[in-house]
């Protein structure tokens, strides 16, 4: 089992940032790769970022390239998300997930809300 704990999100004004940090517990060594999501009301799960946690590969979403950074702390066993230039279609519940390959399967977060307003 691996456990995630989200934190760092809440309201900010369009152009701020926000840093969104993901602590992870328990079968660690099991993990492939981490990742966020956020889900705006009324809209699917899309995936933002992801993470390879053995090489550091990183993948980012269209729509965030160029403003969104996701980077890992293996120490920490703690995967960030920097969000930069944010705009209020930014605004969703983010998602922290942990990824396990073989067999597969698939970890969440509580979530957390970033809302991004004047």
């Amino acid at each position: 089992q691996v456990q995630l704990v989200e934190s760092g999100g809440g309201l900010v004004q369009p152009g701020g940032s926000l840093r969104l940090s993901c602590a992870a517990s328990g079968s660690i060594a099991t993990i492939n790769a981490m990742g966020w999501f956020r889900q705006a009301p009324g809209k699917q799960r899309e995936v933002v970022a992801t993470i390879i946690t053995r090489g550091g590969f990183t993948n980012h979403a269209d729509s965030v390239k160029g403003r969104f950074t996701i980077s890992r702390d293996n120490a920490k066993n703690t995967v960030y998300l920097q969000m930069n230039s944010l705009k209020p279609e930014d605004t969703a519940v983010y998602y922290c997930n942990a990824q396990r390959y073989v067999p597969r399967r698939d970890y969440w977060g509580q979530g957390t809300q970033v809302t991004v307003s004047s």
